[in-house]
């Protein structure tokens, strides 16, 4: 999810022809043999140099559809929980264009709190998409009476079909918010913003995949001309807190709940997940305005961001997705007990 780096992060460098990492113990391990820089192992630009449009349209042809927005996504929402409608909120214009649905109750009720659930900001990471449509197909209608419901499945319908954390413009969706540099940010903050509503709570669904290592990362080396440290990929889900608002027992709500189902990330030997600290068990913060986040989109005093790992042997995808639901069903369940 965030590429953030942390003062405690691992530093990389090139020591006898092999990648060698640094951590702040001074400890060294060896963990490639005839290293290159991760711009040059890339393959496209010039390690150093930021990418120029030929190297984004470079990349961009080499993305190709490896499986489908309209059958994965849309085809199951044909047909959604009485109460609630579907409600158009912008078109992306690509090769192709592909319409963005919220999903929220037919009448909504000014004295109830308003929730927002949002999933596929990074089109690649499935059980957002997923755990958000099986959560609005099985749960929703339990909180017709009880909560405003805004449910947006897939921010980035063309990075799920493939299977990208960017926009053809190699733009991160999760990384602006705040500049609205990618039209999904810019269309979804419009549509939030446009609506001038006190929002309650804020949960965005997300994954920590080893593509992120494999491939994720070194793309964004590359594209920045920089050098960017891979991270030990945790092994487990954990959330993301609001370092400005940590919310620490709303949080703890979530990690107490997604334990039942499935197993939580450990800290690593830093007591850190992915180079941020952990402020109890798997839960970190992020400075979410600055960074541009999703989770920074509304108003909302209870917010945070679920991280699934996918690539666990101790997971399928139903479970994925079963844990999805269940860190959405005990934020709502924690608000609605605050309120």
């Amino acid at each position: 999810m965030a590429e953030k780096l942390h003062n405690d992060s691992f530093v990389y460098s090139t020591f006898a022809n092999k990648n060698v990492i640094f951590s702040n113990s001074t400890n060294i391990q060896i963990i490639k043999q005839n290293f290159m820089s991760q711009s040059n192992l890339y393959g496209i630009g010039t390690p150093g140099e930021k990418w120029s449009a030929l190297h984004i349209s470079q990349w961009l042809s080499q993305q190709t559809v490896k499986r489908s927005f309209n059958e994965e996504v849309e085809e199951k929402l044909i047909t959604i929980p009485k109460g609630f409608k579907k409600y158009p909120y912008g078109q992306l214009k690509y090769e192709r264009e592909f319409q963005l649905a919220a999903f929220l109750p037919e009448h909504t009720k000014p004295e109830l709190p308003n929730i927002l659930i949002t999933g596929g900001v990074h089109g690649y990471e499935t059980s957002g998409v997923q755990g958000a449509i099986k959560f609005l197909l099985e749960e929703a209608s339990k909180y017709l009476e009880k909560a405003n419901l805004y449910v947006i499945p897939c921010v980035s319908p063309w990075g799920y079909e493939t299977i990208n954390r960017w926009n053809p413009q190699a733009i991160d969706p999760n990384r602006s918010f705040g500049n609205e540099a990618a039209q999904e940010s810019k269309l979804l903050k419009q549509y939030i913003h446009s609506m001038q509503l006190e929002w309650d709570m804020h949960i965005d669904l997300h994954e920590t995949t080893d593509t992120d290592n494999s491939e994720f990362r070194p793309a964004l080396a590359a594209r920045d001309g920089t050098e960017h440290p891979l991270w030990e990929i945790p092994d487990g889900f954990y959330v993301v807190g609001d370092t400005a608002n940590p919310q620490h027992d709303f949080q703890k709500a979530i990690i107490d709940a997604v334990a039942k189902v499935t197993h939580i990330a450990p800290a690593d030997e830093n007591n850190c997940i992915i180079g941020a600290p952990i402020t109890q068990r798997g839960v970190i913060n992020y400075e979410l305005v600055p960074l541009g986040l999703c989770a920074s989109l509304t108003n909302a005093p209870y917010v945070s961001t679920t991280e699934v790992y996918p690539d666990s042997p101790k997971v399928d995808d139903e479970n994925c997705n079963e844990a999805q639901v269940a860190a959405i069903v005990s934020a709502i369940e924690f608000v609605l007990g605050i309120k």
